[in-house]
């Protein structure tokens, strides 16, 4: 049974860390969709779909999924706003999903591993498709060995940076929101982790994760 660090009131009050969650694309996995794409459509429109400006809607859709909507349903309106081009890459890249994640993010699995192996606890909590989480864990097996819980927002038909899923993953996991650090790529998730008494902290990279986790007494 995993022992969490005890709370020592002589050190400062950011050592009574026990626990760490992490979001999933951007924290620990790298989700990159030109991989997935090339070689199977024209690169002109591999870029348009990798733009930023979201010209056939991609992000817009995958968030929905994200949300907890099914692909059948938001398919047909990709197809109807977008078109059948658009329509036959995004049901590309969700049945080859696993090819949009490229490698874990550099030095997380070693920082997920000495906080495992230092007794705190692991956790994440990532907005993702119920019909496409499943690649990751396929594809990176060992994220599933170190992470003791996934909150994942297509189950849940709920999400970041809402307060809702928040909570769930508190009252699931067991923990005390004033004793946990979340990771997140995207400052609005950060910002709802705070909402909730979580310390949020806006994800750069694994050396800033371990520096910021050292900073707030975690025994690393």
């Amino acid at each position: 049974m995993m022992t969490k660090p005890e709370n020592n009131e002589a050190d400062n009050h950011s050592a009574a860390i026990h626990d760490v969650m992490f979001d999933f694309c951007g924290v620990l996995l790298e989700l990159n969709y030109r991989p997935c794409f090339e070689g199977h459509f024209p690169e002109a429109i591999i870029d348009q779909v990798c733009s930023d400006r979201d010209v056939y809607g991609f992000f817009a859709a995958e968030a929905r999924m994200d949300a907890g909507e099914d692909f059948a349903v938001v398919i047909k309106d990709v197809e109807k706003e977008y078109g059948d081009k658009a329509a036959t890459m995004f049901r590309y890249y969700i049945e080859h999903y696993d090819d949009a994640l490229p490698k874990t993010i550099d030095g997380m699995e070693m920082l997920l591993n000495d906080l495992r192996k230092a007794g705190y606890g692991v956790w994440g909590l990532t907005n993702w498709s119920a019909e496409t989480f499943h690649f990751a864990f396929e594809k990176f097996p060992q994220l599933e060995n170190l992470l003791q819980g996934t909150v994942v927002s297509g189950v849940e038909k709920m999400h970041k940076p809402n307060a809702d899923i928040f909570n769930l993953a508190l009252t699931r996991f067991g923990l005390n929101a004033a004793r946990t650090v979340f990771f997140d790529d995207t400052q609005a998730n950060v910002d709802g982790a705070k909402a909730v008494g979580i310390k949020g902290i806006h994800f750069s990279d694994a050396t800033q994760a371990r520096k910021a986790l050292q900073g707030l007494g975690v025994n690393i």
